[in-house]
């Protein structure tokens, strides 16, 4: 399940790209799907391994081009271990909104980002996160949580701050809004619940199928309850 939308941060062959909180590695599969050379980049080292096992798959199942490269590196995103420059591109999803000094990370982000390199930045969106926050303390305060809740406004407004200058935005994964707001109405950890299963099976289906009927709908839902929203910033030249 992508975020990031690839036909506005294009990536290939030649393009060296940074997933910085990678997580599972969603996004870097896709970038090294694309062929472009790729750096996971992740505080959790367990995490990274999974990550460094699928790269592993990936390659012998012929999934990543020969030239493409794929590699993890641990450490923290307030100080990351590269020189200034050294990404055509970077991916930030869902990764802001779990740092209290985001604006240190955001500085980082510019840091390594070559001139005129594009950067994808993700946080969940306000509305949604909002009535999850509503709906249930345990959602945001559970260690490595969710630290604050953004507007665009805001968002966009600190990555101007850093020098980068501010592009397109968009929303996404308006049908997951709902699965969420039920898993914190019940309690963020019942999974069991008849309705949170029923709709998770549902979200699988969704993401395994993609129908025309949910894509439609999706593409409805997004402006208005979209999961996430999406903003790609360029470094000046």
């Amino acid at each position: 399940m992508l975020t990031v939308d690839f036909r506005r941060l294009p990536v290939g062959p030649g393009l060296r790209v940074l997933d910085l909180g990678c997580g599972a590695g969603r996004h870097a599969f896709e970038v090294l799907r694309r062929g472009a050379d790729v750096v996971a980049f992740d505080q959790d080292a367990d995490e990274l391994k999974s990550v460094a096992a699928m790269f592993a798959a990936m390659e012998t199942a012929g999934e990543a081009p020969l030239e493409a490269t794929a590699e993890t590196v641990t450490g923290d995103a307030l100080a990351m271990p590269f020189p200034d420059a050294s990404f055509d591109r970077v991916i930030a999803a869902e990764v802001l909104e779990h740092i209290p000094d985001d604006m240190a990370a955001m500085r980082e982000i510019h840091r390594v980002l070559k001139p005129g390199g594009v950067a994808a930045v993700t946080v969940p969106s306000f509305l949604p996160e909002r009535v999850c926050w509503a709906l249930s303390e345990a959602y945001h305060t559970a260690p490595g949580g969710h630290v604050r809740v953004y507007t665009l406004a805001e968002l966009k407004a600190k990555l101007k701050a850093t020098g980068l200058r501010v592009g397109p935005h968009h929303h996404a994964h308006g049908l997951h809004t709902p699965y969420w707001w039920l898993k914190c109405a019940v309690g963020v950890d019942d999974d069991d619940h008849p309705l949170v299963k029923a709709y998770h099976r549902l979200l699988v289906w969704d993401i395994m199928k993609r129908p025309a009927l949910t894509r439609i709908a999706e593409s409805a839902l997004n402006p208005l309850i979209g999961k996430s929203v999406v903003v790609y910033v360029r470094k000046p030249a």
